[in-house]
């Protein structure tokens, strides 16, 4: 009981401070990494949101955010060389990501939250929830990968001779919006380029030990293949499997979707809102 007023009254502070301040944006020193985080909106449940790979929270979440910030308190957070939050001496990695993300929230004194990841943040988030479970009340997993075969063919390739010019101008935009610097970029492209070279699978057994309930979300033109979402929720003690049409972010308007007007990242708010308070 004690713990639970402690993550009660944490909340109202950083609601409070939310209110109180004119940005949205604040910095924690978390294993070594000056962690760049936005708070938005109110509630006693945290969704914390998790970005794509190349990725800030603009340009991931810039869509819905705001919508998904009217019935929730969000905690977004950029991680290690992404937009705000500058590279450091150490490798990426996707468990590195997740001891980082499991510190700040320690840091804020919250003890439990649902989660939302993003391609890359999708196995970031399944990270936390196999390294930090009781952090974990929920997970939704949009665009998800957990082992190489879930990928199209011939992703993992592309990889090998892989060179800035070949990243969509709307990421790199949104990256030197939120750090000037082309250094920077270079660092983050770098960074990703050789954590997805050097990924490995994660094994179905450790999938299953997850005990969260998640909403599993994929595109039907995605970049991860609709028989790898369905593993992953079947995989998943307990998981709900949503396949919508579009490509790789499209149903959350992602800052690459070609239709700006489309009115599914509003079906997905809903979708995933109704996961959240069910």
């Amino acid at each position: 009981m004690q713990r639970h007023l402690l993550t009660i009254l944490c909340l109202l502070i950083i609601n409070y401070h939310m209110n109180a301040q004119s940005t949205s944006g604040h910095y924690a020193t978390v294993n070594g990494l000056h962690l760049y985080y936005e708070i938005h909106g109110n509630g006693n449940m945290p969704l914390i949101l998790l970005h794509g790979g190349g990725s800030t929270i603009e340009s991931t979440y810039g869509r819905i955010l705001p919508l998904l910030a009217k019935k929730q308190l969000i905690i977004a957070i950029e991680l290690q060389a992404h937009g705000h939050t500058k590279d450091i001496d150490r490798p990426l990695s996707f468990e590195q990501d997740a001891d980082d993300v499991a510190a700040l929230l320690q840091q804020l004194h919250i003890t439990r939250a649902n989660f939302m990841g993003f391609s890359n943040g999708g196995t970031t988030s399944l990270q936390i929830a196999i390294r930090h479970a009781a952090l974990v009340n929920k997970l939704v997993l949009a665009s998800a990968v957990y082992k190489r075969s879930g990928m199209q063919p011939g992703f993992f390739d592309g990889f090998d001779n892989a060179v800035i010019d070949s990243m969509p101008l709307p990421l790199k935009d949104a990256f030197l919006k939120a750090n000037p610097d082309a250094k920077g970029l270079q660092a983050m492209f770098d960074r990703d380029v050789a954590r997805m070279k050097g990924f490995r699978d994660i094994s179905d057994a450790v999938i299953h030990s997850i005990q969260a309930p998640a909403l599993v979300i994929n595109a039907d033109k995605d970049v991860v293949t609709n028989e790898h979402a369905l593993e992953l929720s079947r995989t998943l003690q307990h998981a709900r499997l949503a396949i919508l049409p579009g490509g790789h972010g499209d149903y959350i308007g992602e800052i690459c979707s070609p239709n700006k007007s489309s009115k599914m990242p509003d079906l997905v708010v809903n979708m995933i809102e109704n996961f959240l308070q069910e």
